[in-house]
């Protein structure tokens, strides 16, 4: 029976196990043992694990979630359809779920936002359906517990060892599916660390909100924030609501009602405003198709190299531009002066950035309003500077409710309109990160498109007002900066010039920025030191098409595959929106394929390294 070792086993690992599975009989394996390590729950792994605080939620609606490939997903292997969150929720009876879960299951719609325990328990179940699809006879065992080194050349079996056991794991195929990980702090983050703790500060370095531990951070002290993302979204409930604080709607407005034991956050970033949140309707007019302008297979038959802002980016803002009017036209035709077809075919005609297709858009969109601008939309408060603390809080304020408005009124389906085609987008440069080709993308694009695509359910959003009318937040503004001067954080930006914070404590509101250089992973870093793996501007480099580990020779490795955002192929979320081709649903069929091929054509050497 062939071995397959998974170092990882969150719901990247079961979708993994559910594509071999698929793909088995096709490809003429028969049982496997498949050996799954991760110190986290099966299925959910770490990001997802129940054991985290119930008020934190799911950044999509139930509906939108799903771990089963569909129609849309274009693989070699078959297709095997299965119910997204929102479906599974009407009944979950095959899991044993906590009595809070079950309850909120019960309340549920397809457009709520779910809690995160909740979704692990979709995935827990979403796990045993994956493992049960895989051939009879198969066996499958769980040690929770970490990988720390790797040993075996292309041409012999594997040696998994772990940290808890003597003996190592035995494997004909080793697959990395090791998701989101940590980092050693930066000499920056160090330094910024040692002065907290000499001048009795507090400091807290990026990391995942769930895994801190806020204790130190003092009631009623002021507290600097760098960063308004998710994960501020995430600290701002489990400093507040976390700490015993209420919010209630009076006269259709909510408010906060403090516990007295929250601190003060003066928050800002570069942007200096909090991600969009999440849309709250449907399309008004017809469904995006497949991408048209930014076509990855299209731009790859050119040889050389592909920059990112000369050759990617435009075509990637035709395209996502092109979602955004196909709505706003199919579903708001008053607001235009053309039909969508005279329209789509002039677009279709010219360049994004020319300065005709700026007078198209003024021609048959009269609205100001109603034109995508990606620029302002990128930096939206750039170049406003206000004379007070207070003008810029009602500023940010309303800044805030407007996008609260703008995304729960399908008056702006627009939006969404383009969202969906930013998914599109999104998909096709996984393509072309993947091929190698790919230069320039400094990691603008993904925070771009966390910023826009990404964001907060809209009632968070509707909470940090009423936390900033209640005092608790305090808004600092755009291009923020921070010194550690005087025994302090201080702390300002450019948006109101000459306003300076004094803080007790710096919190670092963002994940850490995985690199391989700097990886607290022990088995990564075991293959590093051995010259096993190849950084590539800190990712981890595979070989295009099947996601194989490339050594410092640059040579693939036959028996070592490797999946997740660590590496160059870096498609990032295990889950996706049903029916939009999801890059790691393809992903995870053409490793699958590939490490099936493997096991079929016999290269098993009985040999050990």
């Amino acid at each position: 029976m062939s071995v397959i070792v998974l170092v990882g086993a969150g719901p990247r690992a079961s979708g993994l196990i559910e594509r071999i599975g698929a793909n088995a009989a096709s490809l003429s394996v028969g049982p496997v043992e498949v050996h799954l390590v991760d110190p986290f729950a099966v299925g959910a792994g770490r990001v997802w694990r129940h054991e985290q605080s119930p008020l934190l939620r799911m950044n999509s609606m139930a509906e939108d979630v799903t771990m089963f490939t569909d129609s849309s997903v274009v693989c070699d292997g078959p297709v095997r359809p299965g119910p997204s969150l929102a479906e599974w929720a009407a009944d979950p009876s095959t899991v044993e779920l906590d009595p809070l879960v079950r309850d909120e299951l019960a309340a549920m719609s397809p457009t709520s936002f779910p809690s995160r325990r909740v979704q692990s328990a979709y995935l827990k179940w979403f796990h045993q359906q994956a493992v049960a699809s895989l051939p009879a006879g198969s066996v499958v065992h769980v040690h929770p517990t970490k990988a720390v080194r790797l040993t075996g050349s292309s041409q012999m079996r594997q040696r998994v060892w772990l940290a808890d056991r003597a003996e190592p794991l035995v494997a004909d195929v080793v697959v990395l599916a090791l998701g989101h990980l940590d980092v050693e702090v930066s000499p920056e983050e160090s330094a910024l660390g040692a002065y907290a703790a000499s001048n009795g500060l507090v400091y807290l370095p990026p990391a995942y909100t769930a895994d801190v531990d806020l204790s130190a951070v003092p009631a009623g002290s002021d507290i600097v924030v760098r960063g308004m993302g998710l994960a501020f979204v995430d600290l701002a409930v489990l400093l507040t609501s976390g700490r015993g604080g209420a919010f209630v709607r009076m006269d259709g407005v909510l408010h906060y009602v403090p516990s007295g034991r929250e601190p003060r956050l003066h928050v800002g970033s570069r942007r200096g405003v909090p991600y969009h949140s999440k849309t709250g309707y449907r399309l008004v007019g017809e469904a995006p198709g497949r991408p048209r302008f930014f076509v990855a297979s299209t731009l790859l038959e050119v040889p050389g190299e592909i920059d990112f802002r000369l050759h990617a980016w435009p075509l990637m803002a035709k395209e996502i531009a092109y979602g955004y009017y196909r709505e706003l036209f199919t579903g708001h035709p008053s607001r235009v002066r053309q039909s969508w077809e005279s329209f789509s075919a002039l677009f279709a005609s010219l360049d994004w950035y020319s300065e005709e297709m700026r007078s198209l858009e003024r021609s048959a969109v009269p609205g100001m309003a109603d034109r995508i601008d990606f620029e302002r939309l990128d930096r939206p408060i750039s170049g406003l500077a206000f004379g007070s603390a207070e003008g810029f809080q009602a500023f940010l304020l309303s800044y805030v409710s407007g996008d609260v408005a703008r995304r729960s009124s399908s008056f702006y389906s627009a939006d969404l309109g383009a969202f969906l085609s930013l998914l599109g987008v999104y998909g096709e440069l996984a393509v072309l990160a993947a091929s190698g080709r790919l230069t320039g993308e400094d990691g603008w694009w993904h925070g771009f498109f966390s910023y826009l695509a990404s964001g907060p359910p809209p009632d968070r959003l509707e909470e940090l007002s009423a936390l900033a009318r209640a005092g608790v937040v305090r808004f600092l503004g755009a291009d923020m900066w921070v010194e550690a001067v005087d025994g302090v954080f201080l702390a300002g930006s450019a948006s109101v010039p000459g306003h300076v914070v004094r803080g007790c404590g710096l919190i670092e509101a963002r994940l850490p920025v995985h690199t391989l250089s700097r990886t607290a992973d022990p088995l990564l870093r075991s293959l590093r030191a051995a010259g096993d793996v190849r950084g590539d501007s800190g990712l981890v480099r595979v070989s295009p098409g099947d996601s194989r580990v490339v050594d410092a020779a640059g040579v693939p490795h036959a028996r070592r595959f490797a999946v997740g955002p660590y590496t160059t192929d870096k498609a990032y979320a295990a889950f996706a929106r049903p029916r939009t081709n999801a890059p790691s649903f393809r992903q995870n069929d053409q490793v699958a394929r590939a490490v099936l091929r493997f096991l079929a054509a016999g290269a098993l050497d009985s040999s050990v390294a």
